[in-house]
């Protein structure tokens, strides 16, 4: 295969020129990571911290109707501003747009410490979610731009060192918070976290060179708005639908119906712009379509379980708070592990594919398990469940990201990592919306019948129809292409 370079017909195409090294050291490339490994940390915090406290958070604010909603809105706001900084990035830069969205993170943070209602905390956490929209898109685009993806087990470890910690420090600090101090500490706590991380990315990331811009870039508006509209307005109907009103109702057709037709609207914006939000260009690849699907069933699994692992524990087997964050620890783990061997695989054999089909296959079994488990079975047995199913889970998030990065041309690794993580985090509202309804439901239930049977089968319920959604990914991953990865940073559109 020939060396393909940076053209001038790849100008024409995205309007700028990356300015930097074809190529970077080990010792500057471990500069950029770990510069980048704080913001990792304090994004993954925050998806972890939470869920143990919400039982408390609940009981100190008085409701358990819109429980979810503390996780769902963050994620539809982070959602609809990750593909904002994406392209923003590749206009401006990785690190003035990491700093930025940093900055929000912090100043909201304080106001969610603050809340004095749950309809105060949800709002808040969904301004949260505009600062954090751009914490993962911008480091994973930022590693993207210093690493082949080839050689990016190399350094994985270092990343998923950082989930490790994550995983093992966050459900147990969101979990002793909430029960000896207060929930609203494992907001506050992100104050000090945010600093650091802002210094750090301030000094790391002076390595990446902005980009060149040739002319007055140029924003897609209307795409914005259009994407905004869109998944605000199908992630309601996920979270209405069931709860506050029927399925079928009008309110959730009428709700779907708008966010389908906003989408066709968003792709007519996307095929007629200049400098799109969201370039169809990255879409024409099957590699990189079949690995934004499974990123986003992945996704759907993970915050499944984020959700449900802690609410099991506490409300079927009597747990603390402190408890479950403790029981979540095994899960969050074994994803770390499924991230680092999802990166030696990629780096022995060259291709991901095989892997893939193996990661799945392995969440929908542990989740079988988890769904056949009766009630009463020994704890070992749901733990090495929730092991499975990470293991494989936390190998479909490494692979499909880089997969999807693989297949991607320089001046889109922004837009195009963005677009993989828009779907992954509507992925993750929908899955912890759906499992959130199907919980309520059985809280319901419970009222008119024997309580911990009724909740156990609720929970049951849920991981199967988590197992279905693992068979889908498998099944995408047999038609996927066993595209090879690339062993050089940066590729450019070949010359028309």
């Amino acid at each position: 295969m020939r060396e393909v370079t940076m053209s001038d017909a790849a100008i024409s195409v995205i309007g700028r020129s990356e300015q930097v090294p074809t190529t970077f050291s080990h010792a500057e490339i471990l500069r950029v990571i770990l510069g980048v490994m704080v913001c990792i940390f304090l994004a993954a915090l925050d998806q972890t911290v939470v869920i143990p406290a919400l039982p408390a958070i609940a009981s100190d604010l008085g409701s358990y109707q819109q429980l979810s909603w503390i996780v769902a809105a963050y994620l539809i706001t982070s959602t609809i501003s990750t593909p904002i900084y994406g392209k923003l990035s590749d206009i401006y830069g990785r690190r003035r747009v990491l700093i930025t969205c940093i900055a929000i993170f912090i100043a909201t943070s304080t106001l969610c410490g603050a809340a004095q209602s749950l309809n105060q905390l949800i709002w808040f956490r969904a301004l949260q979610g505009l600062g954090g929209g751009g914490l993962m898109a911008m480091t994973q685009a930022a590693i993207a731009d210093v690493v082949s993806p080839r050689e990016r087990g190399r350094y994985q470890g270092y990343i998923s060192a950082v989930w490790a910690i994550t995983a093992v420090s966050g459900p147990i600090v969101g979990g002793f918070l909430a029960q000896h101090l207060s929930w609203r500490w494992i907001f506050w706590i992100n104050l000090p976290v945010g600093a650091a991380a802002m210094w750090a990315c301030h000094n790391a990331l002076r390595r990446l060179s902005p980009p060149a811009l040739y002319g007055r870039p140029k924003l897609d508006i209307i795409g914005m708005l259009l994407l905004s509209g869109a998944i605000t307005v199908l992630l309601l109907a996920l979270g209405w639908g069931g709860s506050a009103y029927s399925w079928l109702s009008y309110e959730i057709l009428g709700l779907a119906g708008g966010g389908l037709c906003l989408l066709l609207l968003l792709a007519v914006q996307e095929l007629r712009v200049h400098d799109p939000l969201l370039p169809p260009r990255v879409f024409q690849s099957p590699s990189y379509v079949a690995s934004l699907t499974v990123s986003t069933l992945a996704s759907l699994l993970m915050f499944i379980c984020l959700f449900t692992i802690p609410l099991y524990f506490q409300f079927v087997r009597g747990s603390t708070a402190a408890q479950s964050g403790l029981y979540l620890v095994p899960f969050m783990l074994a994803s770390a592990a499924g991230n680092v061997a999802g990166s030696r695989w990629a780096r022995h054999f060259g291709t991901l594919r095989g892997g893939l089909r193996i990661a799945t296959a392995l969440s929908c079994a542990g989740l079988m398990l988890l769904a056949l488990l009766p009630l009463g079975s020994p704890i070992w047995a749901t733990i090495a469940g929730m092991i499975v199913t990470g293991f494989g889970v936390g190998i479909c998030f490494i692979g499909s990201i880089t997969s999807a990065q693989n297949a991607l041309i320089t001046g889109d690794i922004g837009s195009g990592t963005s677009a993989l993580l828009v779907l992954r985090a509507v992925g993750g509202a929908s899955g912890s919306t759906l499992a959130g309804t199907m919980i309520a439901s059985g809280m319901i239930a419970i009222k008119h019948t024997a309580g911990d049977a009724t909740l156990s089968s609720t929970f049951g319920m849920v991981y199967a129809a988590a197992a279905m959604i693992a068979a889908i990914a498998f099944v995408m991953t047999l038609r996927m292409p066993n595209t090879r990865l690339r062993e050089t940073l940066h590729i450019a559109p070949a010359s028309e």
